[in-house]
C-alpha cells in the first residue's frame, strides 16, 4: 500500500483508481485539465474530526470550513448537511454560503482591511458573527452600523495576535510580529490591547462574544509543542478577560494543521490537539460554551485531484521534462507561489516501476517556476499519459487564475 492510498484513491495493478474508477478513464469522459472531488472523503474527514471532538460532550463543538480553501458548492452543501459552520472572509464568501443554506448564525465572518462596502454587505446578513482584526476597525464598524441602524444588534468576536506564529511557509504565517522573512504581520490585535477592544465594542453597541486567533497554515508535528504553548496563553487571556467582566461565549483555536502532501512529513497529530486543549480548559477557571476551529486544508486537501495530460517529452542540458497541458497559476498555484509546497504527483498508467527517472513536470505558462514538479521520481511517462497530481482539493481552484489567458479547469464530484 502507497503512502497515499485512501478510501479516495487506490493502486490497482499499477494503474490508479480514482473511486471506484480509473483516473485515464475519468480524464477521458471529461477532457483535462479537470479538478475530481471526493464527496465521500469529505465527509470521512468531517466526521472522523467531529468526532475527535465529540469525546467531550460539556462544550459545543463548532467545525467552521475556511471556505477560502475550495468554495465549490457541492463540497459546500455536503459539509452544511454536516451541520459544519463557515469561517468566511470576504462578503462574497458570506453570500455563498447563504447561497448553499447556511444559516447566518452559522456563518463567521473574519475579514482584514475591511472596507465599508465589506462590512455593509456583512451588517445586512442576520445573525453573521464578525471577527474584529483590528482596535482601529471599531470605528469603522460603528459608523457603518450607525447607516444601517444603531440598534442594529451584531455580535462580533476579537481576533487577537498571540505574539507567536507558526506555517510551513513564510507567507503563511499570520501571528507574530514579523513573519520568518521579516514581513510586518497584519493580522489581529497585540496583546495589550486586547481588553481595551473589547471594553470599546461594548462601548460602541457590539456585542463580544468570541475571542479568536490564528497562527498560520501548514502545521507538522514539530510545531505540536509550540501550539500548545499558544493556546495555554490564549486560555489565559481569555480568564483575564471573564475576570474583566466581559462574556465570552466560545474560544475559536483557528485552522492550521493539514493533510499530508508528502511521503516525508510528519503530520500533525490532531486527536491529541483536541485531547490538550480539552484538559487545559478543564483545568481553567473558564466559563465557555464552544469551542470552534476553522479546518480548510484538513478537510478537502486531500479531496481533490488534477488530472493533466502529457503533451511531448522534452529533454535539455540532462533534464528530462513532462509538458503538460496545463499551468500552475491557472490550476495549482501553491508550488509556484510557496517554494516549500509539495504535490505528489503520478501517472495514472503506471503507478511504480522498478525504474525510475528524475522527471520535471513542467506546465504550458510563460514563466521559469511553472514547474508542478522538479525532479520527481517516477516512471517516465510517454505522450498522451494521464498524470495525476495529489492534494488539489484545497488552495488550487480558489487560488487558480487566467493568466497567460489560460483556462481555469473544470471540475467534478464523484
Amino acid at each position: 500500500m502507497f503512502w497515499w492510498e485512501n478510501n479516495f484513491l487506490k493502486a490497482k495493478e499499477g494503474k490508479l483508481y480514482i473511486g471506484d474508477r480509473k483516473a485515464t478513464q475519468i480524464a477521458e469522459e471529461y477532457g483535462t485539465p479537470l479538478y475530481v472531488y471526493s464527496r465521500q472523503q469529505l465527509l470521512s474527514n468531517y466526521r472522523f474530526l467531529l468526532e475527535s471532538f465529540s469525546k467531550h460532550t460539556s462544550l459545543e463543538t463548532r467545525i467552521c470550513y475556511a471556505m477560502k480553501a475550495n468554495a465549490h458548492p457541492g463540497l459546500l452543501s455536503a459539509l452544511k448537511d454536516e451541520g459544519a459552520w463557515i469561517d468566511a472572509v470576504s462578503p462574497g464568501e458570506v453570500k455563498t454560503a447563504l447561497d448553499v443554506g447556511f444559516p447566518g448564525r452559522r456563518i463567521l465572518f473574519t475579514g482584514t482591511s475591511v472596507s465599508i462596502q465589506d462590512l455593509k454587505q456583512v451588517f445586512e446578513q442576520k445573525d453573521v458573527i464578525v471577527t474584529i482584526d483590528a482596535h482601529e476597525q471599531l470605528e469603522l464598524m460603528k459608523e457603518v452600523r450607525d447607516l444601517l441602524s444603531s440598534s442594529l444588534a451584531i455580535k462580533v468576536a476579537i481576533r487577537w495576535n498571540p505574539g507567536v506564529g507558526r506555517g510551513f511557509h513564510p507567507r503563511v504565517i499570520t501571528a507574530g510580529k514579523k513573519s520568518t522573512d521579516g514581513t510586518p504581520i497584519k493580522f489581529g490585535i497585540e496583546e495589550e490591547r486586547v481588553i481595551p477592544t473589547f471594553a470599546k465594542a461594548v462601548e460602541y453597541g457590539f456585542k463580544p462574544v468570541g475571542f479568536h486567533q490564528h497562527l498560520g497554515s501548514g502545521w507538522v508535528r514539530q510545531d505540536f509543542q509550540d501550539v500548545m504553548g499558544v493556546v495555554d496563553k490564549m486560555i489565559d487571556k481569555a480568564s483575564e478577560l471573564q475576570k474583566a467582566g466581559f462574556t465570552v461565549e466560545f474560544l475559536d483555536f483557528g485552522g492550521g494543521f493539514g493533510p499530508q502532501y508528502s511521503e516525508e512529513q510528519e503530520v500533525f497529530p490532531v486527536q491529541d490537539y483536541v485531547e490538550s486543549i480539552y484538559q487545559r480548559i478543564a483545568q481553567s477557571n473558564l466559563d465557555i460554551q464552544a469551542i470552534a476551529i476553522e479546518p480548510g486544508k484538513y478537510l478537502v486537501g486531500d479531496v481533490g485531484v488534477l488530472l493533466i495530460r502529457v503533451e511531448y517529452m522534452k529533454t535539455s542540458y540532462g533534464n528530462l521534462f513532462a509538458c503538460v497541458n496545463a499551468g500552475t497559476f491557472n490550476t495549482v498555484p501553491r508550488p509556484a507561489i510557496y517554494t516549500q509546497a509539495q504535490h505528489q504527483i503520478l501517472n495514472c498508467s503506471n503507478v511504480f516501476s522498478e525504474n525510475m527517472e528524475k522527471i520535471t513536470v513542467a506546465g504550458n505558462l510563460c514563466e521559469t517556476g511553472d514547474v508542478f514538479g522538479k525532479e520527481i521520481p517516477m516512471p517516465v511517462p510517454k505522450k498522451g499519459d494521464i498524470l495525476a497530481l495529489l492534494c488539489a482539493g484545497a488552495y488550487c481552484r480558489s487560488m487558480a487564475s487566467h493568466f497567460n489567458l489560460r483556462g481555469i479547469p473544470e471540475e467534478v464530484i464523484l
